[in-house]
C-alpha cells in the first residue's frame, strides 16, 4: 500500500534529493505498474528472496506519488458508486408501526388497512414496495422507477415472505387493494444463504440477509372493482364474488358487488 502523506513528508525531510540537471518523465508502465508494487498486501516466498530496491530520487517519489493518487481515485469512485446506488433508491419512508412476529418468522404490521378486494390467489397484481436492510439502506424501489410491479401471488414466483405477507396464512391476515404493510423477513423465507441481486459479480443483497419491504398493494392487473365510467357489453361467467365481464372490447374481472344490481 501506498505510505500516507506524512510518510512522503518525512521521506522529503530526511533525504533532500538533488536536483539533476535533466530529469526524463516517468514512462506509463512506471506509473502503471508501481501502485502495484506499492499496493501489494503479500508477497510470496520467491519474490521475498529478492526484494525490489525502494524507489530512489525525483522519479521514484513521482511513481510513488502517482500510486498513492491511483489508489485515492479508486476509492472515491467507489465511494461515489456506492452514494448514486443509494440515492437512485431512496424514497420517503412510511410512519412506523409495531410488528407481529409469526410462527414462521415473518414480521408485520400494517401501516393502512385497505378498502378495496382481496387478490385472488393465481391473479397478477400490482404493487408499489420499498425494500431495505435492517440498518435502514435501500436496495430497491419501485418509487425511483416510477411505476409499479407486477408479480402473481399464489404461484410460487416471488418470495415465500413476500407471498405469505400479501395472500396471508400463518397467522397474517391477507392484504387488501390500497393497503400498506411493513414486513420483515428472515432469510429463510427470502433468498437463504446465497446473495442476490447481482450483476457482473457485484451482488446487492449479501446472503443470509433480513429484508425489509415497505409494500402497497396499488391493484389487480386487468381487474376492474367498479362498472362506473365502462360500457358494460355482457356478462360471461359468475365466480362467487367475482365474475368475467366484456368491457370495452375486453374480460376483465369485476367484483361482484359493482354488477349485481346492473340493469
Amino acid at each position: 500500500m501506498a505510505p500516507p502523506i506524512s510518510s512522503l513528508s518525512s521521506l522529503t525531510a530526511s533525504s533532500p534529493i538533488p536536483s539533476p540537471p535533466q530529469l526524463s518523465k516517468p514512462s506509463r508502465r512506471a506509473l502503471a505498474v508501481a501502485p502495484c508494487n506499492a499496493a501489494s498486501p503479500s508477497t510470496s516466498s520467491s519474490a521475498a528472496a529478492a526484494p525490489q530496491a525502494a524507489p530512489a530520487g525525483r522519479r521514484g517519489l513521482l511513481a510513488l506519488g502517482a500510486g498513492f493518487l491511483a489508489s485515492a481515485a479508486l476509492l472515491g469512485q467507489a465511494g461515489d458508486a456506492e452514494a448514486t446506488r443509494i440515492e437512485y433508491y431512496a424514497t420517503v419512508g412510511d410512519k412506523l408501526c409495531d410488528l407481529n412476529l409469526v410462527k414462521s418468522g415473518l414480521a408485520y404490521c400494517d401501516i393502512e388497512v385497505g378498502t378495496g378486494v382481496q387478490p385472488p390467489r393465481g391473479e397478477l397484481i400490482n404493487v408499489h414496495y420499498t425494500a431495505r436492510f435492517p440498518d435502514g439502506t435501500v436496495f430497491d424501489s419501485t418509487y425511483k422507477r416510477g411505476r409499479p410491479l407486477t408479480m402473481r401471488i399464489g404461484a410460487g414466483k416471488i418470495l415465500r415472505g413476500l407471498e405469505q405477507g400479501i395472500s396471508g396464512g400463518g397467522g397474517v391476515p391477507p392484504m387488501l387493494v390500497g393497503g400498506k404493510r411493513k414486513l420483515m423477513i428472515p432469510a429463510t423465507l427470502a433468498y437463504g444463504p446465497e446473495p442476490a441481486g447481482c450483476f457482473s459479480g457485484d451482488c446487492n443483497i449479501p446472503g443470509n440477509s433480513t429484508l425489509m419491504y415497505d409494500i402497497q398493494v396499488v391493484g389487480i392487473y386487468n381487474f376492474v372493482d367498479s362498472i362506473e365510467g365502462f360500457r358494460l357489453k355482457f356478462y360471461l361467467a359468475d365466480e362467487g364474488k367475482h365474475a368475467y365481464v366484456k368491457i370495452d372490447g375486453e374480460n376483465k374481472r369485476v367484483a361482484r358487488a359493482s354488477w349485481k344490481d346492473r340493469t
